[in-house]
């Protein structure tokens, strides 16, 4: 089992090569891989709202930050 605790010791530049390790590892059995279920349901879902002008699109940076305030919010929860 994963030590997540310990994963919460490494450094920012750790952690990104550990994505980095995962991803390659996860690519090899991408052939296998089967999405949930729910996966196609909320792809279905987004493209419908874009078909009829219901999803709103926002600027990248803009995007980004809300992400930011998101995260620090949780934290603070």
């Amino acid at each position: 089992m994963v030590a997540f605790a310990e994963l919460k010791k490494l450094t920012h530049a750790e952690k990104l090569e550990a994505m980095e390790f995962l991803r390659e590892e996860l690519s090899h059995d991408e052939d296998s891989f089967e999405p949930p279920a729910w996966h196609e349901a909320a792809l279905r879902e987004a493209e419908e709202d874009v078909k009829s002008g219901k999803a709103v699109f926002v600027d990248w940076e803009e995007a980004k930050e809300r992400i930011r305030r998101k995260v620090a919010a949780a934290r603070l929860a």
